[in-house]
């Protein structure tokens, strides 16, 4: 790692997680309203509603999965400070143009080229782990992922009381605003040495043959998978399963929402803390343990009685699952040369919006076919395989020696 990025890496972890957490809260803003601007571009029928407000929301994430390679690539080569400039400029524009949509198609093809153009999360994930000193790394992208997941968190916090207030098409204008204020910080602020054009062509070309240790390499793009594919399996299932839970009907979106927010807070406040703990016992084994926890924890999950057993059972899970981000980005980090990194981190992220995508679909054909419990009890079982596949592949870590 070059020194001067080193002098300046704890300045760019704070512009990061300002940067990520405002295009998080900016992206996850319109789920509250989203059925009712669909609905506003001309959209009649609750069931043509619920499909285009659907195929609107995913646009983004399915089109960030395909190009976040290619950014990560870019990146090796041009610098990650351009990825970040490129991204937050980028969504700022086309969220402000979101407010301006006349029909659902303009909607949908705003969102799928605000995946195309965005990535700054995923892009500050790359920077953060390439300019942190390896013995912190751990405990610097627990800090970032806390940032995101709390976007994720307030972003459907703050679209259920914007539009009240400002209107629904003000809120996108709002949320543009906010993502432009992160494209200035990353402008001004963000401190990365230059790359000179000689030092771009003597820069070797990654290779998959360059990767001394490839078993980790495929255990983490697994592992990220097999993350979000957990985390998400029991999102469509939540409200149904509340439901035969909550006596009182007219608590049961209230209970849903503390129990989707459960898992994220936890999250958020494990994620630094597990982080620091994996920089000093070793990454895979804070990996593999949290695998096992997290996997146990659903067992319950599938007999609960009450609401707030579930609402309990959630946090615990998210305090597990809070380090595994981190520590997946930190051992390819460990792993990979500094020339093919953000090439492999970018396959990492796609790996997260593939388990994104599909869990959703999976968890929702279980439960409507094998029932409820049987989504718990098969994400148990993926999970605690997962476990076992990180033991195989890589074992228990040992620290790194500046941490012992």
């Amino acid at each position: 790692m070059n020194d001067d990025n080193a002098a300046y890496w704890r300045r760019n972890l704070i512009v990061c997680l300002f940067g990520s957490f405002s295009t998080i809260v900016a992206m996850t803003l319109m789920l509250p309203f989203l059925p009712l601007y669909v609905e506003h571009l001309g959209v009649t029928g609750h069931a043509a509603i619920v499909q285009w407000s659907g195929i609107a929301y995913s646009a983004t994430f399915f089109a960030a999965a395909l190009v976040a390679p290619l950014w990560g690539r870019l990146g090796d080569r041009y610098g990650r400070k351009s990825m970040l400039v490129r991204a937050s400029l980028g969504m700022a524009v086309t969220m402000s143009l979101i407010g301006f949509s006349a029909n659902i198609w303009q909607l949908v093809g705003l969102r799928l080229l605000a995946g195309l153009a965005g990535g700054y999360s995923s892009g500050s994930t790359i920077l953060v782990a390439m300019q942190t000193p390896k013995h912190r790394s751990a405990w610097a992208l627990g800090v970032l992922s806390s940032g995101i997941m709390a976007g994720n968190l307030i972003g459907p916090l703050v679209g259920g009381l914007l539009p009240p207030l400002i209107g629904i098409r003000e809120t996108f204008w709002f949320a543009g605003a906010f993502i432009f204020v992160a494209f200035v910080a990353t402008v001004f602020l963000i401190r990365e040495t230059p790359r000179r054009t000689q030092e771009r062509k003597a820069q070797p070309r990654g290779r998959w043959a360059d990767i001394p240790n490839k078993g980790a390499v495929f255990a983490m793009l697994a592992t990220g998978l097999l993350l979000m594919f957990a985390t998400m399996s029991i999102e469509p299932i939540i409200t149904v399963y509340v439901r035969t839970l909550v006596a009182d009907e007219g608590q049961v979106t209230f209970i849903a929402g503390l129990v989707m927010s459960a898992a994220a807070l936890g999250s958020i406040l494990s994620a630094s803390q597990l982080g620091k703990l994996a920089d000093r016992i070793g990454h895979s084994t804070v990996i593999i343990l949290a695998l096992t926890v997290s996997g146990l924890l659903l067992i319950p999950q599938a007999f609960v009685t009450a609401g707030w057993q579930l609402i309990g059972l959630r946090f615990l899970m998210g305090l597990a699952l809070g380090g595994l981000l981190p520590c997946i980005a930190a051992v390819i980090r460990h792993n990979v040369p500094d020339h093919f990194a953000g090439a492999i981190l970018g396959y990492s992220i796609s790996s997260q919006f593939a388990g994104q995508v599909a869990g959703p679909l999976v968890g929702g054909f279980i439960g409507g076919h094998a029932g409820m419990p049987a989504v718990f009890l098969g994400t148990c079982i993926l999970m605690l395989a997962g476990a076992a596949y990180n033991v195989w592949a890589i074992g228990f870590s040992k620290p790194h020696p500046a941490m012992r």
